[in-house]
């Protein structure tokens, strides 16, 4: 047998790089994304103001390309439009009848797929489900910038998408994903929550789930979107 040759590399790690790490493109284009994603949801873009890529791509120190890119992904986010003529803008906040009408239709939804996903869920969709709430515990929730509750605001969009997807019905889920409830959501977050009690309501859906009792984890969640909507309309009032 001919010696290991180290130059190349352990095995399982060609160029001595370890084998699945993401490539150095993707990780530069993650991070572009990441941080003018933080600048809309802090509004240092402002909403509404026109995002120049020639501008990011120099304040970032980055090429156009993985801005462009960047701005793609935010754009199917719902964060940013684009427009003919005039590129890219942040978009607007919701007002308050869009962020009922939000609602409106997250209370159509969620609680359906919840109830579905008592009786649906496989027990590694449930074993994931109990993951995500027992991650968010170790999370801040929505105070202060976006950067300090970012993992909180990503861990609640996995956990209702999970509990969608566990309801087996693919059509149901992917409006649920669709709707980036978190992000217009968090975005209108502009006051310190002393208290939130989101996680919570989370365990109490999560319970429900485990017992297969589709009426009351449907009762759970409906429970939890409905005072979600009114800490937010609350927020708004005291802003």
């Amino acid at each position: 047998m001919p010696p290991h040759d180290r130059s190349a590399g352990s095995a399982g790690e060609p160029n001595g790089k370890p084998q699945g790490s993401p490539p150095a493109r993707q990780v530069l284009s993650d991070s572009v994304y990441e941080d003018i994603k933080a600048r809309v949801m802090d509004h240092e873009i402002a909403p509404g103001a026109r995002v120049g890529i020639e501008a990011l791509s120099r304040t970032l120190g980055v090429s156009p390309t993985p801005v462009r890119e960047a701005l793609a992904r935010l754009e199917a986010d719902g964060l940013v439009v684009k427009r003919s003529l005039s590129g890219y803008r942040a978009t607007e906040l919701l007002t308050r009848q869009g962020l009922e009408e939000l609602f409106e239709m997250r209370l159509l939804l969620e609680p359906r797929a919840t109830a579905l996903a008592a009786t649906n869920a496989t027990e590694e969709q449930l074993d994931a489900i109990e993951r995500i709430v027992e991650e968010m515990r170790a999370h801040p929730g929505p105070t202060g910038r976006y950067a300090d509750y970012r993992d909180f605001a990503a861990l609640d969009q996995r956990f209702h998408d999970a509990i969608a997807q566990a309801s087996h019905r693919p059509l149901l889920a992917d409006a649920v994903e669709r709707l980036h409830s978190h992000l217009h959501v968090f975005r209108l977050t502009n006051v310190e929550v002393t208290e939130d009690p989101t996680l919570a309501e989370h365990e109490r859906v999560v319970r429900a789930i485990l017992r297969r009792k589709a009426d009351r984890a449907a009762e759970a969640m409906a429970e939890h979107l409905t005072h979600s909507l009114e800490r937010q309309l609350s927020h708004e009032t005291n802003s």
